[in-house]
């Protein structure tokens, strides 16, 4: 095997650990999309594929002027996977990639991760055909991703939802 394609994930993103400590970095916004199974309260998030390598991500994109980051992240469900809801303001959390950009540099992408609630699955979207989706328990999906990271977002996302519906629930 060749030295380039033996290398972990994390050797290759260490690699370019200089490029993100001289902020040589870009940023992107991302919706954790999730939904409650109403017949056992319990949690599934979405994972898409992503268009050039089809691996498994969440949807995620580049700022956009006069959004905040959580409309951008709710932009992004609906344009890539046709999901409608409303994202937590506040992060849920970051995680970092290699991104390749179009010139063939790889630069890592720092991205902030909102929580989404699901409130509507459509049919038609602007980027249908161009990826596939899946539902998944956290554990599940957290097994699919690549990114460490964002493994460890996918493991934490049920029991902090599950805390937050409790609390909740005692106040009402």
């Amino acid at each position: 095997m060749s030295g380039k394609k033996s290398r972990t994930y994390l050797g290759q993103l260490a690699s370019e650990i200089a490029k993100l400590f001289n902020g040589r970095t870009i940023e992107q916004y991302a919706a954790l999309c999730y939904r409650r199974q109403p017949s056992s309260d319990s949690i599934e998030v979405l994972l898409i594929t992503s268009r050039d390598s089809g691996r498994w991500v969440i949807p995620k994109g580049w700022p956009i002027d006069k959004k905040l980051a959580h409309q951008v992240a709710e932009r992004e469900a609906w344009e890539e996977a046709g999901i409608k809801g409303k994202a937590k303001k506040k992060p849920f959390g970051y995680y970092t990639y290699l991104k390749l950009l179009d010139s063939g540099e790889r630069v890592p992408s720092l991205v902030q991760v909102h929580l989404l609630e699901v409130a509507g699955v459509y049919a038609e979207f602007p980027e249908k055909g161009q990826r596939s989706m899946a539902w998944y328990r956290p554990y599940e999906a957290a097994a699919l991703v690549r990114e460490p990271e964002l493994k460890s977002l996918l493991s934490m996302v049920e029991g902090v939802l599950h805390k937050s519906l409790r609390a909740s629930k005692k106040i009402s």
